[in-house]
């Protein structure tokens, strides 16, 4: 199962997120659910970095399906629209695929 933490400060911004895990849903190459995840979430690390230039940590390991992102500073009105982008399409992959496959997550940091 591939499992998605948004870390949130404790005045409800964003500090990061975390992705771990594959899917299982099907063979690897095939599997549907883990390509929609990893499109989602690595769009939106390039899309912090390369476009809106946030100061950002990302850590991966492909292997382990291992996706870490924190953010050293406040983000920008810009770059939230984009992780509510991200956390609403992870929402959408939650509900079709269920819970066996996909899970996310909240966590006060």
């Amino acid at each position: 199962m591939t499992t998605i933490t948004f870390h949130i400060t404790k005045s409800g911004e964003y500090a990061g997120f975390t992705c771990s895990g594959h899917a299982g849903f099907d063979d690897y190459g095939k599997d549907i659910v883990c390509a929609a995840v990893s499109v989602l979430v690595i769009n939106t690390v390039n899309s912090l970095d390369e476009i809106v230039h946030e100061d950002i940590t990302v850590e991966t390991d492909e292997k382990n399906g291992y996706i870490d992102c924190m953010f050293n500073a406040p983000l920008k009105e810009t770059s939230k629209v984009l992780v509510d982008s991200l956390k609403l399409g992870l929402s959408g992959i939650e509900k079709q695929y269920g819970k066996d496959y996909f899970k996310l997550k909240f966590e006060e940091v």
